[in-house]
C-alpha cells in the first residue's frame, strides 16, 4: 500500500484509509465479527488510517476498533492511526445540536480514549462548528488537547476554506475531512487549494459516491431501506434513474480500462492532489479490497481526460444533502 502524510507533523498512513462509519448500522446491519473481519483485512492490505466518530452507533464503532485493538494485546498501539470525532450531541428533548466548548470535548474525547482502549488520538476532529462558538476559540481549545498529550493533531469536520484559514492562524490544521468524489466535486472551489497551501491533510469521505460509483449501486429499494439515502435527494427519483444512467458509462469504462468501478474512482481521487486521503467505508471483505486496489492504478493524462468526459463535474443530479442534511456543514460555494 502507497503511502502520504497525514497532517503536517510527521505522521506517514497508508493512501486509503477505513471509514469506521460502517462498523455501526449506519448503511445497514453488521456485527462486532464483521467490523473485526475488515480491520483484520486491513492489516494484511497495509492499510493503517481508521476514521470515527463518537457518534457513530452511539459509540459502536468506537468500541469494535477498541476490541479488535485489544486482542492484539501489547501490540495495539503499532497497527492502526485513529481518528475520531466530537460535537455532535442532542439536547434533553432529543433534537440534534453542536457543542464546541472545552468541557463537552474533553468529556467526549476522554470517553473516546477509553472505547478505543488507547491514550492518545491521532487526529481528533470538530465534527460539526458550533455557530455560536468562533472557530478561533474551539482551535484554542483543541491546541490544549494537542499540549496535554491526548491527541497528536486536530482537524475540522466539513468547514469551509475561510474558515480553515482562520484556524490556521492560532494553530496548525492537521486536516479538514469533506465529502469529495467524481460525484462531489464541490471541495475544487477553494477547498483543495487552501488545504494543499497551508499544508493541510484534505480526507475525503464517502469517495465512492455512497455506492453510485462501484459496479454495484444499492437499488432503488435498497436506499429506501436506509435512513440516511432515503431521504437523500441524489437517490430520489427521478434523480436516483439520472445518476444510475450517468454512472453506468463509469462502469463501462472502468471495465474497458481493466479496473473495478471502486478501484478507478479511488484512483481518480488520489491523482486530484497528494494531500488527499480517501477515507471510504466497507462491511465487505471482498469491496475491501477493490477500494484498496485504487491506490496501485496510475492514471495517465488521457486516462483522467477520458474520466473527466464520462463524468464531467457537475454531472449528479440532486444536492449532495437535503434541507435536514445539510444543517451543521459550512456552505462556501
Amino acid at each position: 500500500m502507497k503511502q502520504r502524510n497525514l497532517g503536517n507533523i510527521g505522521t506517514v498512513v497508508s493512501a486509503v484509509g477505513i471509514g469506521g462509519m460502517s462498523f455501526s448500522d449506519f448503511y445497514g446491519p453488521t456485527n462486532t465479527e464483521k467490523s473485526h473481519a475488515i480491520l483484520c483485512k486491513a492489516l494484511d492490505l497495509g492499510i493503517d488510517h481508521i476514521d470515527t466518530s463518537n457518534v457513530y452507533g452511539q459509540g459502536v464503532s468506537e468500541e469494535r476498533i477498541g476490541s479488535f485493538l485489544k486482542d492484539q494485546g501489547h501490540h495495539k498501539n503499532d497497527f492502526f492511526k485513529i481518528a475520531t470525532k466530537a460535537a455532535i450531541t442532542r439536547d434533553k428533548d432529543g433534537r440534534r445540536h453542536f457543542d464546541n466548548s472545552f468541557s463537552h470535548l474533553q468529556a467526549e474525547l476522554d470517553k473516546s480514549l477509553k472505547r478505543l482502549g488507547i491514550e492518545q488520538i491521532e487526529l481528533f476532529y470538530i465534527h460539526r462548528r458550533d455557530p455560536n462558538c468562533p472557530i478561533e476559540k474551539v482551535t484554542q481549545t483543541l491546541a490544549e488537547f494537542v499540549k496535554s498529550g491526548k491527541i497528536k493533531q486536530f482537524g475540522f469536520s466539513e468547514i469551509a476554506p475561510a474558515s480553515l484559514q482562520l484556524a490556521a492562524a492560532i494553530h496548525p490544521v492537521g486536516a479538514v475531512q469533506s465529502e469529495y468524489s467524481l460525484s462531489t466535486r464541490s471541495p475544487e472551489m477553494g477547498l483543495v487549494q487552501r488545504t494543499r497551501d497551508l499544508g493541510t491533510s484534505l480526507v475525503a469521505f464517502s469517495p465512492i459516491g455512497r455506492s453510485l460509483l462501484t459496479d454495484d449501486p444499492h437499488s432503488f429499494e435498497k436506499c429506501q431501506s436506509i435512513d440516511f439515502l432515503k431521504n437523500n435527494p441524489r437517490f430520489l427519483k427521478p434523480n436516483y434513474d439520472h445518476n444510475i444512467a450517468a454512472t453506468d458509462r463509469f462502469r463501462l469504462l472502468a471495465k474497458e480500462m481493466g479496473h473495478k468501478t471502486a478501484s478507478l474512482a479511488i484512483a481518480w481521487l488520489l491523482h486530484q492532489g497528494e494531500h488527499i486521503l480517501p477515507i471510504p467505508g466497507t462491511r465487505s471483505v471482498s469491496h475491501l479490497e477493490e477500494l484498496a486496489a485504487g491506490a496501485d492504478i496510475s492514471l495517465s493524462e488521457s486516462d483522467l481526460q477520458a474520466i473527466e468526459n464520462c463524468l464531467p463535474i457537475g454531472w449528479a443530479h440532486g444536492d449532495r444533502y437535503s434541507v435536514a442534511q445539510w444543517v451543521g456543514p459550512e456552505r462556501y460555494c
